[in-house]
Parts: C-alpha cells; structure tokens; sequence
C-alpha cells in the first residue's frame, strides 16, 4: 500500500469526526502515540509485533494530522526522495 492510499483509507474513517476535534487536541493525540512507542522502544521485553503496532498507530495518527491539515504526506516526502535535503537533519 502506498503512503497516499493509507491517508486516504484513514480520511474516509476518520476524518469527519477528527475535524471536529481539531488540531491541537489531534497533535496530543498524536504526542500520547509518540510516547507509547517511546516506551515499547526502550523495553528489552518488547515483541516485533508490539512495536509494529506502536508505530502504525503513531503513523495513523500522523496521517489523520495530516488530513485535517490538508497535507499530502507522500507528496511532503519527495523532499527526501528527489533529493531536496542535502546533509544530515
């Protein structure tokens, strides 16, 4: 599945009511997902399945970021894919 077709797939979900919630509380959300991850991540007990699915949830909650801000993340990333950053970020 492509990054375009996945936000898409969460906009049609999710997108009506995330509006409604706006974009301060949608980036806590999305700061709260980040932290979960943080936390799996540090974990030595951690499973490969748990981390898949810390990091599809943050990535879901990027996206829905992304859509009631009207950002195409695929089209964001070309920055890096048709080498518009040069050095280390």
């Amino acid at each position: 599945m492509r990054i375009k077709d996945f936000q898409k797939l969460i906009a049609e979900r999710y997108k009506q009511r995330d509006s409604l919630r706006g974009t301060p509380k949608t980036f806590m959300w999305l700061v709260e997902e980040v932290g979960e991850l943080a936390t799996i991540l540090a974990s030595e007990k951690t499973t490969k399945e748990e981390k898949e699915d810390e990091f599809a949830d943050v990535f879901a909650w990027l996206c829905t970021l992304a859509n009631i801000n009207d950002v195409d993340i695929e089209k964001a990333c070309e920055k890096y894919t048709k080498g518009k950053v040069e050095g280390f970020k």
